[in-house]
């Protein structure tokens, strides 16, 4: 019997779909069968007739889905689930669910997923190295932040981005400061610079200077007397100390900027606080902050997850969710970082979960009736104390 996957619709919040009919079309020459719940692609351009098209089954009843699927294959698994729990009821220990899981802000989620016995795959926990890129979805998506960042910003300034010379004077180019020099970051910088901008940007990695450089950007150094580099590429939490010096060293640059970007988090981590009130308060009126970890914290004082708000003349936006909002690229992309996923797990038509392989060991969270992940389960214990 070929191996079932299931595509429901995402909660009304969510633009994305997990797979597009191109993938699809792929996956189904491979044998398995796909199932989409109707109406599941609409929000990022596809019709149900596409996925028709395409070799799908659509099926009309959520719960019949998520009940047929072998692998439940979601955007965003941990709010699905959530929006509604009595789709728990339909999953069993065969049953694979794979997506963002979330799992640091869902303990009690995970905990269930793994007394229920499903095997869940958390994209977010994909090992950030280089045989895993093709499955990295944060990337993916973190790079469409950082683009739709940008757009929202030049929308909202009062000002053009790039110089121009016209006959009644010269338009002096906006300048744009970056926080954060990550992949949303260095696409913010990729497209603040088409834009036009004069871009400068910071980051506690050094090693990605020569990166922010490569854009066009000016990079600004900060030296510091601790290991800044993390596991898995990513930033280290810095010390209060150190958090200090570095928003010491910013002030000036933030307080001569149009715009400020900020992208800097920390897994697992509340968001590292960058932009201060008083560099808030110094900020020329008309300026604008997007926070784009507006929803783990806030890099930015005044900022509000899903709101905007003018304070002393600044317009602080905190956009939550930006990938989705560029839902028919973002959906393409992730489609393709689910495929290459499944790819290692499905051999002959069959579900292989080899535990020996990094990338499976480290992206499963649950299995076999217990959390896997250690780091994880660490901190969930932790959270319990």
């Amino acid at each position: 019997m070929a191996l079932k996957l299931g595509v429901p619709k995402e909660i009304e919040a969510e633009q994305r779909v997990a797979l597009v009919p191109d993938v699809v079309r792929r996956l189904v020459k491979q044998d398995l069968t796909v199932l989409v719940e109707a109406g599941a692609g609409l929000k990022a351009s596809h019709s149900d007739e596409a996925y028709q098209e395409a070799g799908a089954t659509i099926i009309g009843d959520r719960k019949e889905l998520w009940q047929q699927s072998n692998v439940i294959l979601t955007v965003g698994a941990a709010q699905q689930i959530s929006d509604d729990p009595a789709l728990l009821d339909q999953l069993s220990s065969d049953t694979v669910v794979i997506g963002f899981m979330n799992p640091l802000a869902q303990p009690e989620l995970i905990q269930t997923l793994a007394q229920k016995g499903v095997s869940g795959f958390s994209m977010e926990l994909v090992p950030r190295i280089s045989r895993a890129q093709s499955m990295d979805a944060l990337s993916s998506q973190a790079s469409i932040g950082g683009y739709k960042a940008v757009l929202l910003a030049a929308a909202q300034l009062p000002k053009y981005f790039p110089m121009l010379t016209t006959a009644a004077g010269t338009i002096a180019p906006a300048k744009v400061l970056v926080v954060g020099a990550g992949v949303a970051g260095l696409q913010a910088i990729a497209t603040a610079r088409r834009l036009g901008a004069v871009v400068e940007a910071f980051d506690i990695r050094p090693e990605v200077k020569e990166q922010v450089q490569s854009l066009g950007a000016q990079f600004i150094d900060i030296t510091f007397e601790e290991d800044t580099r993390g596991e898995g590429g990513y930033a280290k939490e810095l010390s209060q100390a150190a958090q200090k010096h570095t928003q010491k060293v910013l002030t000036d640059h933030v307080q001569m900027s149009d715009v400020v970007i900020t992208t800097a988090q920390v897994p697992g981590k509340k968001a590292p606080r960058i932009v201060t009130e008083a560099m808030v308060n110094g900020m020329k009126p008309g300026a604008v902050i997007v926070d784009m970890a507006a929803d783990q914290g806030g890099n930015c004082a005044y900022s509000e997850p899903g709101g905007t708000r003018v304070h002393n003349g600044v317009t602080i936006m905190g956009p939550i969710n930006l990938p989705a909002t560029v839902a028919a690229d973002a959906s393409q992309l992730y489609a393709k970082n689910i495929s290459a996923l499944l790819k290692l797990l499905v051999k002959d038509g069959e579900l292989n979960l080899d535990f020996e392989d990094e990338i499976i060991d480290g992206a499963c969270i649950t299995h076999g009736g217990e959390i896997r992940n250690a780091r994880v389960k660490s901190m969930l214990e932790t959270a319990a104390v």
